[in-house]
């Protein structure tokens, strides 16, 4: 069959790769120039599926309160006279329980488990490369309460079968010694060999050329503007050519909507009504004065709320996120606030192992759902599919998503425990393994 995914991030991307898996005819569409120039951008490069913890807890709002007038604190909810924000936040306040918590996180890991056999095959096969460093997941803390709290969290994800352990300041130093520098401050902390870090643009980009080999088509450039519906089905997608500012519609026998944090406001209108807002998260590239100095194992700073990852002769420290609407500019006085925070925290950390005089700050918006899960799956119109709402683990769970999507558009059905959006008939309940 004829299928359209719009969004050629990783999650649209990934799609295309598995669609044509199946053997279907596939265009991507994008408004960008290139794959991967927005949200998979320049996030924090890890692959986690150790920490895939969900932000909504017993705890949240509590310390969402605290940080609501810190304009570099790591959750900043600015409130605004929207209605899907309020609809947003009123959900995750309900999402704030143990026993959601508890749910929620035993479908957020058995997607990343599946995701990163997923990706794993993936790169056996194509051989893509894109700065993989497979030296785990490392999170320290610098307060004892917090380290406690870790220890409880990686007790409640060996439950869920995450080898997570729980090391001591000296343990954590031997797992990373350039913290070195900063190891009086480490009160302990928790690891995982398992996970990765690696960069998501380079890494869609290069299956997105891949895809086109095989012969799937992208239209690069062109703005999405909205859907015709026709008899209960979605009948075709108009678009625009951003270059020649022909707008014209494209048709397909099934349409996927994987266009991040604007997939919402785009199906609005079709009255399939998401529950995905957009978190602003921000990132700084350094380049690496001192790379033999730099750390090489992926880490989170759980006192920032930020991650570190090692790319190459560069790192990237990214994290925090901002529910303040679809702005993704970087020079008003919170962004300017975040991004330096990020900087220095580096610094503190890392005293002069990168250059800090020329940073590459970048902004994106996280599609985040209030449970962290995302939509994946039909929608309520028969021919138009989800892949939407994967927050901050857009790139720990893209390989899997798409392979998942494809497979239920074939009518076949994902080996993972993963709440789907809509479902396939019973008789094409058959479960297919990762590696097939």
């Amino acid at each position: 069959m004829k299928v359209i995914v719009l969004g050629a991030g990783i999650i649209g991307v990934s799609t295309a790769w598995h669609l044509l898996d199946e053997g279907h005819e596939v265009t991507v569409v994008d408004r960008q120039d290139d794959a991967a120039l927005e949200t998979s951008f320049a996030n924090g490069a890890q692959i986690s599926v150790s920490f895939c913890e969900p932000w909504a807890n017993a705890e949240a709002p509590l310390k969402v309160a605290k940080w609501l007038l810190r304009d570099d604190s790591p959750l900043l909810f600015r409130p605004r006279l929207d209605p899907h924000q309020w609809r947003w936040g009123l959900s995750f306040l309900a999402q704030c329980t143990d026993a959601a918590f508890e749910r929620n996180v035993a479908q957020l890991v058995a997607l990343g488990r599946y995701s990163h056999e997923a990706l794993k095959a993936l790169v056996a096969r194509t051989g893509i490369e894109y700065h993989r460093l497979e030296r785990g997941i490392l999170h320290f803390f610098s307060t004892q309460a917090d380290f406690d709290a870790g220890a409880a969290a990686a007790e409640l994800m060996r439950r869920h079968g995450v080898d997570r352990r729980v090391l001591t300041r000296d343990e954590v130093l031997k797992v990373e010694p350039a913290l070195a520098a900063f190891g009086a401050h480490i009160a302990g902390g928790t690891y995982t060999p398992s996970d990765e870090s690696g960069d998501a643009r380079v890494f869609t980009q290069q299956l997105a050329r891949l895809c086109a080999q095989r012969g799937a088509t992208f239209l690069y450039g062109h703005d999405v503007l909205g859907f015709e519906p026709s008899g209960g089905r979605v009948g075709g997608v108009r678009v625009r050519d951003r270059a020649t500012r022909r707008v014209r519609t494209l048709t397909a026998d099934h349409y996927v909507a994987a266009m991040g944090s604007f997939t919402a406001p785009l199906l609005r209108p079709l009255g399939v009504c998401l529950n995905v807002y957009p978190a602003k998260g921000y990132s700084a590239t350094l380049r690496l004065k001192h790379p033999e100095r730099a750390s090489t194992v992926s880490l989170l700073d759980d006192s920032r709320k930020v991650a570190i990852s090692r790319l190459g002769d560069e790192v990237r420290i990214a994290g925090t996120a901002e529910m303040a609407g679809y702005d993704t500019s970087l020079d008003s006085p919170t962004a300017r606030v975040r991004c330096q925070a990020l900087v220095k925290r580096y610094e503190e950390l890392f005293p002069g192992v990168a250059d800090t005089s020329a940073p590459r700050f970048w902004a994106g918006l996280r599609p985040s759902t209030p449970t962290n899960i995302p939509y994946i799956g039909r929608s309520r119109i028969a021919n138009l599919w989800l892949n939407t709402g994967h927050g901050t683990l857009g790139w720990t769970h893209g390989a899997g998503s798409g392979r998942a999507l494809a497979l239920l558009m074939s009518g076949k059905r994902p080996d993972v425990a993963f709440g789907f959006c809509g479902d396939v008939p019973a008789r094409a309940r058959r479960a297919v393994p990762v590696a097939a």
